[in-house]
């Protein structure tokens, strides 16, 4: 039989490499397991019980599921070195209005209406954007861990100001919050080793105290006239 263990997806450009070595640490009769999907399949993988939980990108539907936010990562876009930005120290949607955006389908930033002129086509993934960035067809809007992801020495990447930005959230199913699970959370939420998990404690039962007697009436003095002295 195979003892416990805990599998945690993670989206490309997440980095669970640090909570890995601590889970090492607190856990290491319980090995930890490591898997990296698609953007757009993370969700699926907490839903299916592929994985007991995954560092994915909001937004997701939360039916079902839990969702805490990590952080949220800064944008930028990604742009050959010979590039005018790549002079520049940052970028507005304005700067962007007669360049070419790309919109790969594995796109993690939601912008109803992003700046700029569209390509013809939408590249499939990230990984293929950044091919196209290289070879001059258009430049390329992305989470910085992304863009550091698939560094290329031809390309270089600036900071876009006014721009949406990824939020790296831990979900996992409702029904599924595990003493395991629990030792991961108060893992990415910096808990020490001694603090408690996060799972609600209970209560100490109160004992009631016992209702108190009434008193006992004193005797009533008999009354009758007083002895005289003899």
């Amino acid at each position: 039989m195979t003892g416990p263990h805990f599998t945690l997806a993670y989206v490309p450009g997440a980095t669970p490499g640090k909570w890995a070595r601590i889970w090492g640490e607190r856990r290491p009769e319980v090995p930890l397991d490591l898997v990296q999907v698609p953007p757009g399949e993370a969700e699926a993988t907490v839903r299916d019980r592929t994985a007991d939980a995954a560092l994915l990108r909001l937004p997701i539907d939360r039916t079902g599921l839990h969702a805490i936010p990590l952080y949220t990562e800064a944008t930028v876009i990604v742009v050959p070195k010979d590039h005018l930005f790549a002079a520049a120290d940052e970028v507005t949607p304005g700067d962007l209005t007669d360049e070419v955006l790309l919109h790969p389908q594995d796109d993690t930033l939601d912008w109803p209406q992003p700046p700029g002129r569209p390509a013809l086509e939408r590249p499939g993934t990230t990984a293929d954007a950044i091919e196209l960035v290289a070879a001059g067809v258009g430049l390329l809007v992305v989470p910085q861990s992304l863009a550091r992801l698939h560094h290329r020495r031809d390309l270089t990447y600036r900071p876009l100001l006014e721009a949406p930005q990824s939020q790296v959230a831990l979900s996992w199913l409702e029904e599924e919050t595990t003493d395991l699970m629990e030792t991961f959370i108060g893992i990415v939420r910096g808990r020490t080793v001694n603090s408690t998990r996060g799972r609600p404690q209970q209560e100490p039962v109160k004992r009631k105290k016992p209702a108190k007697q009434p008193r006992a009436n004193p005797p009533h003095p008999r009354r009758g006239k007083p002895r005289r002295r003899s």
